[in-house]
């Protein structure tokens, strides 16, 4: 690595700075590099590759700094003679690095007063490596997976533990996330369980609550996650939805919901001009349960002309034709929409982009996609603290590019102005 470095160290020194690139690092360099890497027949990745073998460089010329700056004089300089500590040579140590594994010798002094930063004692990993740990958890892999993963492509063992300790370090965010302040009005939250497994005495499915907000500036912004106890729900969707409103939610639009008795009670409590709306979907959803699958088409079919309808009145004829066809094969159905009709009825007295974005855009269904495929693998948690943070990072890790918040807040623009006609300005009431 020596023998590659030399002749190039000063190139940026003898290039005009138009002729550096690549975030500052001089072109021409990593040119001579790739070179001189290919007619060695050294591989770029991987152990003895030429990025570990920089970073091994790097690293090492970092800790003689620190060791510099540390005993006040360079490397055999004469002034560090008789100053009471000296350079007591070196120890090697492996560290984990995102380009695999890396030996350096780390410098010592003689009277062991030197404590390194970039590569601090006892610690066997840089902070890259948290952070692919913690990406890859927040994609659904296990320990075990990880742990694979990492000596599969880095050639590093990393035992299960090590990979649940790091990930243990998005607790302390998750915690203060949990529980900051809130804005004083959104336009709609929509809410919904998503079922666990965990591991308590035996293993039962257990409930995670998950609260999505659209803000005032048509962002989307998840409140909150819950461990639920498995009782009654909406007797826990009050105590959730009291904590919003302790942090600052003081009002509430509309607040979209699967048809849970009781649930529509527990939101006027909290907010008691808010609209209780019955989530299309869920309501669709729940009554393919009661039917054959060969008629789902059919049944969607019929019930599309109800939700859709241009009135409440129409809505009203339009069932009254579905259960002509339908009542007698699924009476079921016809009693699911009936007693979800108070709730089902309320964006219908609202313009066409309201109705659009509560209706066709269900905004919480991708959110809940990506806590099922990260919790999918995982068979059952040993705790609800388990589950919560695979659940937390999961949605941690949702739309990274920020592609989709460019497109949620464009989609969200036409129904935001609605929604300030609508409701008598109480949305620009909760900027101020």
């Amino acid at each position: 690595m020596t023998d590659m470095m030399s002749g190039v160290e000063n190139t940026e020194d003898s290039k005009p700075k138009s002729e550096t690139g690549l975030g500052g690092l001089d072109e021409q360099l990593v040119a001579q590099l790739e070179s001189r890497a290919k007619a060695g027949g050294l591989a770029l990745t991987g152990e003895g590759g030429v990025l570990a073998q920089l970073t091994k460089r790097l690293l090492e010329s970092a800790l003689e700094g620190e060791i510099t700056d540390h005993l006040g004089y360079d490397k055999h300089d004469p002034a560090g003679r008789g100053t009471g500590n000296s350079r007591n040579g070196t120890r090697s140590k492996t560290v984990l690095t995102d380009v695999g594994p890396v030996e350096i010798d780390v410098p010592r002094d003689r009277d062991a007063s030197f404590e390194p930063k970039i590569v601090a004692k006892r610690q066997k990993r840089l902070g890259g490596v948290d952070e692919m740990v913690i990406s890859l958890a927040a994609k659904g892999l296990t320990t075990g997976e990880i742990s694979a993963h990492l000596a599969e492509v880095y050639g590093a063992e990393v035992s299960r533990q090590s990979i649940s300790t790091i990930t243990d370090k998005v607790v302390e965010g998750m915690v203060e996330w949990q529980n900051r302040p809130l804005d004083p009005v959104y336009p709609v939250i929509f809410i919904d369980a998503i079922h666990v497994k965990i591991r308590d005495g035996k293993v039962a499915n257990r409930p995670i609550y998950v609260a999505l907000a659209v803000t005032c500036e048509g962002r989307r912004d998840i409140l909150g996650l819950w461990a639920g106890d498995g009782g009654e729900g909406a007797k826990y969707w009050l105590h959730v939805l009291t904590e919003l409103k302790n942090r600052g939610v003081a009002d509430v639009l509309m607040v979209v919901c699967d048809g849970l008795t009781g649930l529509a009670d527990a939101i006027t409590a909290v907010w008691s001009q808010a609209i209780t709306q019955t989530c299309i979907v869920h309501l669709l959803r729940n009554s393919f349960r009661y039917a054959g699958r060969q008629h789902w088409d059919a049944i969607a079919k019929a019930l599309k002309p109800v939700y859709t309808a241009a009135t409440e009145a129409a809505a009203r004829e339009r069932f009254a034709e579905f259960v002509q066809e339908w009542g007698a094969r699924y009476p079921a159905i016809v009693r699911l929409w009936e007693n979800a009709w108070a709730e089902f009825v309320p964006f219908l007295a609202f313009d066409p982009e309201i109705r659009r974005v509560i209706c066709s855009t269900n905004a919480i269904e991708s959110v809940n996609a990506r806590i099922r495929r990260a919790v999918k693998t995982r068979g059952h948690f040993p705790n609800e603290q388990a589950a919560l943070k695979c659940v937390y990072m999961a949605i941690m890790s949702l739309d990274p590019t920020g592609a989709g918040r460019k497109r949620w807040t464009m989609r969200w623009k036409p129904a935001l102005n609605a929604f300030e006609i609508a409701f008598d300005g109480r949305l620009a009431a909760g900027r101020k």
